[in-house]
């Protein structure tokens, strides 16, 4: 197939193919379902949406992971602030991921699973790293994986052990033979609940964080997969450490690509707690419709850092809105795409070079006005059709553009009956009022003998 994808493991734009033919395995890391999403998590499960859609596009048949982190360190302190069980509070906000998430057209996954349903074949792969000799148990009960005895550590990160080595706190060791090895088995603390620790060869305890994704992976796909995502701050040490475990216990490939999504900024800031410039999906849609949000995540490349703030929401929202025109002035009808058509073959060519959805996005442009100067309801036709693949323009755009001046039909035609009003008044300062009142939230008004009518505009 054409597709080519950007492989972080190779850093090199990599043509695509799978292991089984015809069939795409793959997993993307999930939440950590302690709160609720923001707007990091919109941006990496939108971008792996878009690959999703795109591999089926292609004709693919694809098996898609995203796993649930539902037992963790946050979880845990989060639940007992609460007064609730582990299982209460990570049920009530995998409702809540869902909620944001089909608001937003994500697609759900093939599978989600659960870390705490997989306990077992954590233990598992702990077990075979311990009989391999690259893990060991600590005096505190821990069992960690013994990172200098795992030869190419690193390679995702592409940092060697000493450069790695350099950045960590020595004097921080608890209990390690190395700063750089990481937890696979907590041992229970007396002040955790008993709903966080599971019975183990090395005691009770829970698993760490890393474990989790190598067993859930690994027990849902197969020990080698085609794609592994996630944001690019899982690239070190999560995914790291995933290739470690999993290679050291399986001794094979554990995915033949990885994908990064890009960082978000608030106002050219990395977006964090600390900061205070941290935005939840739920606040976000409390100001714009999701369909502008996707759009103004889907707009920029999937690897590219995405800047949020108001300003280019509203700009995504104007874009958006010139697109719903297009669809609103010119019916589209219903058309099967041609891949080999001038439009398509651009649109194709985009999302064939790494998921290029700037490009694909300016091609849903070049259709708009298409339309527009043809009035050809096949143009039209084929907007709707290429932003469906992309998870947009499938919404009636007159109740879009509606609902984008901020105004219902009832609000409306208030207005024009006060402008009537204003009229018959002779207050035409006031009927002028009025008309840009209207003009500036996108509703045009057109007056006729009959009497006014409207539409909305850009």
């Amino acid at each position: 197939m054409s597709l080519r994808i950007y492989n972080t493991l190779s850093r090199e734009l990599e043509d695509f193919s799978t292991i089984e033919p015809g069939h795409v395995r793959m997993y993307v890391c999930g939440i950590t379902v302690y709160d609720l999403c923001h707007i990091g998590h919109a941006r990496a499960n939108v971008a792996f949406d878009l690959v999703l859609r795109w591999l089926r596009t292609s004709g693919l048949k694809v098996t898609f992971v995203r796993n649930i982190t539902d037992i963790e360190d946050k979880i845990i302190r989060r639940a007992v602030e609460n007064g609730e069980s582990i299982r209460a509070l990570t049920g009530r906000m995998i409702d809540e991921m869902y909620r944001d998430f089909d608001a937003l057209g994500i697609e759900r996954p093939t599978h989600d699973p659960r870390a705490t349903d997989f306990v077992p074949q954590m233990l598992s792969i702990v077990k075979s790293l311990e009989d391999k000799g690259l893990a060991y148990q600590t005096e505190s009960g821990d069992v960690n994986f013994a990172v200098r005895k795992f030869p190419g550590y690193g390679k995702l990160s592409g940092k060697s052990l000493d450069e790695l080595h350099a950045g960590e706190r020595v004097a921080v060791l608890d209990g390690k033979d190395d700063p750089l090895d990481f937890v696979l088995w907590k041992s229970s603390k007396p002040t955790e609940p008993d709903d966080a620790r599971w019975d183990s060869a090395w005691g009770p305890g829970r698993p760490g964080w890393h474990i989790e994704c190598s067993a859930m992976a690994c027990a849902t796909l197969g020990q080698t997969f085609d794609i592994h995502g996630g944001g690019a701050d899982l690239q070190f040490p999560h995914h790291e450490n995933e290739i470690a475990q999993s290679e050291g216990a399986n001794g094979v490939p554990l995915a033949r690509y990885w994908m990064h999504n890009g960082f978000v900024n608030i106002d050219n800031e990395k977006m964090s707690k600390s900061l205070g410039n941290f935005f939840t999906i739920r606040e976000v849609l409390e100001k714009y419709d999701a369909e502008t949000l996707r759009f103004f995540i889907v707009r920029a490349h999937y690897r590219s850092p995405l800047n949020y703030s108001d300003v280019h929401l509203d700009d995504a929202r104007g874009a958006l809105k010139r697109l719903y025109t297009a669809l609103a002035s010119v019916p589209p009808e219903p058309v099967a795409v041609d891949w080999s058509g001038a439009y398509a073959s651009r649109f194709k060519s985009a999302m064939d070079t790494d998921f290029g959805t700037p490009e694909a996005v300016a091609v849903l442009f070049e259709l708009a006005a298409e339309a527009n100067r043809t009035r050809s309801g096949a143009a039209s036709g084929l907007l709707k059709a290429l932003g469906g693949v992309l998870g947009l323009l499938q919404g009636d755009p007159q109740a879009f553009l509606q609902a984008g001046a901020g105004l219902d039909e009832a609000q409306i035609q208030a207005l024009i009956e006060a402008r009537v009003a204003a009229k018959q008044a002779r207050n035409f300062a006031e009927a002028d009022r009025i008309r840009g009142e209207l003009l500036a939230k996108g509703i045009l008004l057109k007056d006729s003998a009959s009497g006014t009518t409207w539409e909305a505009v850009v």
